[in-house]
């Protein structure tokens, strides 16, 4: 009795605790960033100051964008990095218009499903030379650039050229995350040369550098986006390709361009939510709010198993699409306004039973990838909202010669089984992609940038996100710290049978009866690790007192700043 009454007064103890803050709710959380000038908000410190500095001396939204993404793949490889994809959504205040950037790879002309088929092959490897797609960042910084931009190129990539050079200390969370990736990718070629000391990752504190990577920032920077796709890097990396049987050839690259696309959108209760279209995963988000509106989740209240149910089985209906329908339009007919329409909700969400969890949904799930995000506004009104990858953390591990980079995996997410599924291989085509920039407008002005890394967690992050603060009150802050949910599923982009109904991963902060309830309602419930709910950002505008509100959160090493 005595130690259930130490017990008792502990877990009182531990709640008042989490009460002691003047504003805010049970969970951890701290202020949002409030400034009027500029705004930033990234997954690395270093990034976040680059990204004001820019915005001090002069440069929009757009410039500061670009310069703390190319400090992000030096300090914060095992996310992202020039050899990877780009999207980015972007308000331009002067045409008050939303842009959508499709800055993401093809895969080699040279390569087709039959060899996949020839070999016995089910999936493409993750690692090594055969997932290697385009990289499309470069070009997306050169699309952006060409369209936005107000300071030169040159000053831009010169912060990540210095850090490069000079070195900059790891940070606790990439620390982790580098040491694992590393042991995985140490047989392929360069890998260990470019990113370990002698083999073993860097640990927090250590000042890590990167020359190979800032020669080819200095290449970039004073050849344009040519230079990587026509120069020598290009050569470098088809001779590497070849030399280590890859297929991603010098014509390849020298064919590459990014897309402008038409951002795409539902309202819900009053917010326009904007998304890109396919090859990405970002209408998910909108098909799981139509879903969702029908209902009264207001009253349910934040964290109920009520709430957490519906929001579980709409999210499994949109996956469900996700995986047989979202792929290149390039190359399929993606009923994207049949699949984003309050019609279509209506029907799906009959599916829905409000007291038992579905266990056979046509579904795919993809929760391998690792991402960066990143916001920034100005003082003009423009706001960037821009995520870029290497696909599963720090890419294929293939590293080419003397360049400082790994080329990402990104087309490890096409189908090799079926040849008339939506995602299959085919030569020269995007693969599915996870990585999705969000944005939101209200009554035609900007309102929200954000975005949340992860996988497949992403449309959940969108979702969850906006529904914490529309539904549930939240601020921009709070809407990011309270913990999430992740529904998983089978592990392919193949449309196969989910018969099991997958596992609910919850986030420490829920209470045991809501897991109780979710178990009884037919969930399968298992507490999940900090790395599977992702890493947000974003950035509010409040157009009534002219001030923006930056968001970040304690799962990244990161922070929002302004001016």
């Amino acid at each position: 009795m005595k130690n259930l009454l130490i017990l008792l007064l502990w877990v009182l103890t531990i709640q008042s605790m989490a009460q002691t803050r003047s504003t805010g709710k049970y969970f951890a959380t701290r202020s949002e960033t409030i400034a009027r000038n500029g705004m930033a908000a990234t997954s690395h410190p270093l990034a976040t100051e680059v990204a004001l500095d820019v915005l001090k001396k002069g440069g929009n939204a757009m410039d500061a964008a670009i310069a703390a993404n190319a400090l992000m793949g030096l300090v914060e490889p095992t996310g992202n990095g020039v050899g990877g994809d780009l999207f980015a959504i972007i308000w331009d205040a002067k045409t008050k218009k939303l842009y959508g950037l499709n800055a993401s790879g093809r895969s080699p002309k040279s390569l087709n499903i039959d060899y996949f088929q020839s070999k016995g092959m089910k999936t493409i490897p993750i690692l090594g030379p055969l997932p290697v797609s385009v990289p499309g960042c470069v070009d997306g910084w050169y699309s952006i650039h060409e369209k936005f931009g107000s300071i030169p190129m040159p000053e831009l990539l010169a912060p990540a050229i210095g850090y490069a050079r000079e070195g900059f200390p790891v940070t606790e969370i990439i620390a982790r995350r580098w040491a694992q990736e590393v042991p995985r990718r140490l047989k392929y070629p360069n890998f260990k040369e470019t990113f370990t000391f002698n083999g073993r990752a860097p640990q927090k504190g250590e000042v890590f550098k990167n020359p190979q990577l800032a020669n080819t920032l200095e290449k970039i920077a004073n050849g344009g986006r040519d230079a990587f796709y026509k120069g020598d890097i290009a050569r470098t990396i088809d001779a590497f390709m070849k030399k280590n049987g890859g297929f991603l050839s010098y014509e390849d690259l020298a064919a590459h361009h990014s897309e402008w696309v038409e951002p795409v959108s539902t309202n819900y209760r009053g917010y326009d939510v904007w998304e890109l279209p396919p090859n990405g995963q970002g209408i998910a988000v909108l098909q799981m709010l139509n879903i969702l509106e029908d209902y009264d989740l207001k009253s349910m209240g934040f964290g109920s198993a009520e709430y957490m149910h519906l929001f579980i089985e709409a999210k499994k209906l949109a996956y469900a699409d996700r995986a047989k329908f979202y792929a290149d339009m390039d190359f399929n007919k993606v009923p994207v306004a049949k699949l984003i329409s309050k019609e279509y909700a209506a029907e799906r969400r009959k599916l829905i039973d409000g007291n038992q969890a579905a266990r056979t949904v046509d579904a795919g799930e993809l929760n391998q990838g690792h991402t960066i995000y990143l916001t920034t506004a100005d003082k003009n009104g423009n706001m960037v909202s821009l995520i870029q990858s290497n696909y599963a953390g720090m890419g294929s591990g293939m590293v080419p010669d003397g360049l400082g980079f790994g080329l990402h995996n990104r087309g490890q997410m096409f189908n090799v089984q079926d040849k008339d599924h939506f995602n299959a291989f085919e030569p020269g085509k995007r693969p599915f992609n996870t990585i999705i920039p969000g944005f939101v407008t209200k009554e035609n002005e900007p309102f929200m940038t954000l975005g949340l890394m992860g996988g497949a967690i992403q449309p959940q992050g969108h979702a969850q996100i906006l529904i914490n603060m529309i539904d549930f009150g939240m601020n921009i802050q709070e809407a990011g710290d309270a913990p999430r949910i992740n529904h998983a599923g089978s592990s392919q982009p193949t449309g196969t049978l989910m018969t099991d109904g997958g596992t609910v991963f919850l986030e420490g902060g829920y209470p045991y009866e809501v897991t109780r309830d979710l178990i009884g309602k037919g969930h399968a419930v298992s507490y999940g690790r900090i790395d599977q709910f992702g890493g947000y950002q974003a950035i509010k505008y409040d157009a009534k007192n002219k001030v923006y509100y930056g968001a970040s959160e304690s799962r990244k090493d990161g922070y929002a700043g302004g001016y």
